[in-house]
């Protein structure tokens, strides 16, 4: 029987100790040194050191669990604990010294996330859910806005860059959320952007086309904190790549209607 609360600490090690790791780590100056995935898409050997350490220290203390991540067996799906990694999300902005970036670490099982970890390399903070048990920055509780007009609220969100097909449909919906809101700003890391909305700093966010180990661990944060988390259909299975709309209960249905693409954009890597 899995005690997800135990599963939490070996969470924490295995992301502090990559945050350790990558803040002490140069990023390479010569682009053409950067790694390619896809377009606009960047990987580097500090992403995959990284990544080597989280996946054999998890494996090690739990030793009955899997790890999936964009380059770990992106497909992996088990009845047995899934930790979904990514080991460095905001690649980019590491790469040009912009202060966003992060390790994420989610305990999936049978689909729905249990534990999620999240520390900023940067600012040196370590975020921390459990489900049913709250969302916590260090040992201080997370809660969600209580701002319910959107004419108030500041909108998170992400750039298409993977699916620039999207990239009409998504300037659309950007320039309808920045006439009703109070402001709409991207700062390139997802599983940030979600603990923005988990403390109450963004009221909502949205994103086109992510990925499962881009908000696995920020959704249960966002969820334990309050708020509300869906694809842009509304469905609440959002370990996929497709979209995500976020938020607190006020502002995440006001969002969801206001971004009306119902589920272009799904199930595409």
């Amino acid at each position: 029987m899995l005690e997800f609360s135990d599963l939490l600490p070996v969470a924490v090690d295995a992301a502090e100790r990559a945050a350790a790791f990558v803040r002490e780590a140069k990023a390479p100056t010569d682009p053409a040194a950067w790694g390619r995935k896809g377009l606009k898409d960047f990987v580097t050997e500090v992403d995959r050191e990284a990544e080597r350490m989280v996946t054999s220290y998890l494996v090690e203390h739990v030793p009955d669990s899997l790890v999936r991540g964009e380059e770990l067996s992106p497909d992996t799906e088990s009845d047995n604990l899934v930790w979904i990694v990514d080991p460095l999300d905001g690649t980019t902005n590491f790469l040009h010294g912009f202060p966003a970036y992060a390790v994420s670490i989610a305990g999936v099982h049978r689909g729905i996330p249990r534990v999620g970890v999240i520390a900023d390399v940067v600012r040196q903070i370590t975020y921390t859910a459990v489900a049913g048990g709250g969302a916590f920055a260090g040992t201080t509780p997370m809660e969600v806005s209580r701002i319910a007009d959107p004419g108030a609220a500041l909108i998170g969100t992400g750039f298409p860059f993977k699916a620039l097909d999207l990239l009409p449909q998504y300037l659309e919906q950007f320039a309808y959320l920045l006439r009703h809101t109070t402001g709409v700003r991207r700062a390139g890391s997802a599983a940030l952007d979600l603990v923005d909305v988990a403390l109450g700093r963004f009221d909502g966010f949205w994103e086109l086309q992510l990925a499962p180990w881009d908000v696995a661990a920020g959704v249960l944060l966002v969820r334990e904190a309050g708020g509300i988390v869906t694809d842009a259909a509304g469905s609440e299975d959002v370990l996929k790549h497709g979209s995500i709309v976020a938020g607190n209960p006020s502002i995440q249905p006001w969002l969801l209607e206001a971004v009306p693409y119902g589920a272009q954009g799904e199930d595409e890597t």
